[in-house]
């Protein structure tokens, strides 16, 4: 899958997620740019994003997530 689905799907589900059709998913997203996206809407967004691209993190491999684009590389690299 090309990056460009990857930030399309990850889009609709922080969109989603959030209730916010403003937000675009970008390499440079992150928490703080998100209303919102405390701990716990952490947690419900991996899990989300587990589903739907069908992919499971190791705890350390998401405590090292700092920005939508190491996400986006992480899905990469799994499917």
């Amino acid at each position: 899958m090309e990056q460009a689905a990857i930030y399309d799907k990850l889009t609709e589900i922080f969109q989603d997620l959030f209730d916010d059709d403003s937000i675009e998913a970008t390499p440079d997203l992150s928490a703080k740019d998100v209303d919102g996206w405390d701990s716990l809407a952490h947690i419900r967004l991996i899990i989300t994003i587990e589903k739907t691209f069908k992919v499971k993190f190791s705890t350390t491999e998401i405590a090292k997530l700092e920005k939508v684009g190491d996400l986006a590389t992480l899905i990469q690299s799994r499917i």
